[in-house]
């Protein structure tokens, strides 16, 4: 027989940009190890007036990836996003990628600050 493991509760998990939960500026999420197959993916932008950012969610299974000393991530789901003062998008995911991370480019609008948001 073989052991069952059930894990239901858990906080949603943060990717981190620069040791706080959202960013201000361009750059990748310090990379995670994703628990579950099963997660979802939330995007939120806010600021003043217009923004926009672009912000790509993406997946590794390599150990050397995850540690820094290689860079092969691949593109799980892009989100282009825009709006006047928020945008927020999401996707559910059922995929066995080991670790994720976040990559938030073009970043622009007063204030314009971008969050990214897994739970698991």
């Amino acid at each position: 027989m073989s052991d069952v493991r059930i894990k239901s509760g858990e906080q949603p998990r943060y990717f981190a940009f620069s040791g706080v939960l959202s960013t201000t500026s361009n750059g990748n999420s310090t990379p995670l190890y994703k628990e579950s197959p099963w997660s979802t993916f939330q995007v939120i932008i806010t600021g003043t007036g217009t923004v926009s950012a672009t912000v790509t969610i993406q997946g590794s299974n390599q150990d050397e990836t995850f540690n820094g000393t290689k860079s092969n991530w691949a593109t799980i789901n892009a989100f282009s996003m825009t709006g006047t003062t928020s945008d927020t998008q999401g996707f559910t995911s059922v995929s066995t990628w080991r670790y994720v991370r976040a990559v938030v480019a073009s970043i622009t609008g007063t204030g314009a600050t971008v969050e990214v948001i897994m739970g698991v």
